[in-house]
């Protein structure tokens, strides 16, 4: 079950409670005898926009498929590597929707959390709107930079300190800005950086869409595809991508199942799901220079400093 790493630092009680369940259920308390836990769990920390994807598709397939038993947390590709090196709760794979992200856990000076890292497949950002919204006519008949603009429009975005799609989303805005001439142009349409009245929870983004509670959104093309949310491809000149990448972490301490899973990842039916999710797998490269730790993928590539 998915849990908002972020929550847990403001509830600890509920952490406590939470993680006593999770001894209840693989066996070490009394009457947790479930065959899901029998080969043990993996606690992977990955990027909110993959939500639906591990919660609903490679979760449970994984589970079925080894007998592993899978525990993700969603959050912030940045916040999730701030909770690692804060040692807020074991971690055992880490996946990140920016690889840059990844240098923050490397080095005797970030705690030596992982040595390499492989990047396995890309999402395009895009536009996403709410087909209620009275801004839906707009969107599909005049320029999206255009809507942007309108009074009254509610734009949701994540934040661009803690989540890489909050600073791919003032990237792309720039870029346009600089091409069309138009200095001002990130400040008319967003205000501040981390305007609180744009600014959410990257977990939360989608269903703040879709309640209505926002007009329009920045997301990656998958959580669109996902969640059926009606989009605007951008231009590819200016189009940023999430690239993601997983890390097995030093220390983990379900390194049996974290070698499974990222193994099951990168594997065949790894591969299917990613594909049927919308995901674009990465092309093969050259053999680099490969860590015992990340098991190998046929799409995949492995990055060691």
């Amino acid at each position: 079950m998915r849990r908002d790493v972020a929550a847990m630092r403001q509830k600890p009680g509920a952490l406590l409670r939470l993680w006593s369940v999770g001894l209840v259920v693989c066996g070490l308390f009394p009457g947790g005898t479930t065959a899901a836990c029998a080969a043990g769990r993996v606690e992977v920390f990955y990027a909110g926009s993959l939500v639906r994807l591990m919660e609903h598709s490679l979760g449970p397939a994984f589970d079925k498929a080894t007998g592993f038993h899978f525990e993700g947390y969603a959050g912030g590709s940045n916040a999730l590597a701030e909770q690692i090196k804060g040692r807020l709760r074991p971690a055992d794979v880490f996946i990140s929707a920016v690889p840059s992200v990844n240098s923050r856990l490397m080095g005797p000076q970030n705690g030596n959390w992982l040595k390499s890292y492989v990047r396995f497949a890309r999402s395009p950002l895009v536009i996403g709107y709410n087909p209620r919204t009275p801004f839906a006519k707009d969107f599909k008949t005049k320029p999206w930079l255009v809507v942007l603009e309108e009074p009254g429009l509610r734009i949701g975005r994540t934040d661009p300190k803690l989540d890489p799609k909050g600073r791919l989303t003032l990237s792309l805005l720039a870029r346009v800005a600089r091409a069309e001439h138009r200095p001002h142009l990130v400040t008319r349409i967003f205000g501040t950086p981390e305007n609180p009245a744009q600014v959410l929870p990257e977990e939360e983004l989608v269903g703040r869409l879709q309640t209505g509670q926002i007009d329009v959104g920045f997301f990656y093309s998958l959580e669109t595809a996902e969640a059926h949310i009606p989009s605007i491809t951008l231009p590819a000149a200016v189009t940023p991508h999430a690239t993601y990448t997983a890390a097995i972490l030093n220390r983990a301490p379900h390194e049996k199942a974290a070698h499974a899973f990222v193994r099951f990842l990168l594997g065949p039916q790894g591969q299917r799901i990613l594909r049927a999710n919308g995901l674009e797998l990465m092309a093969p490269r050259p053999p680099a220079k490969r860590s015992a730790r990340m098991p190998a993928g046929p799409h995949a590539r492995v990055h060691t400093p």
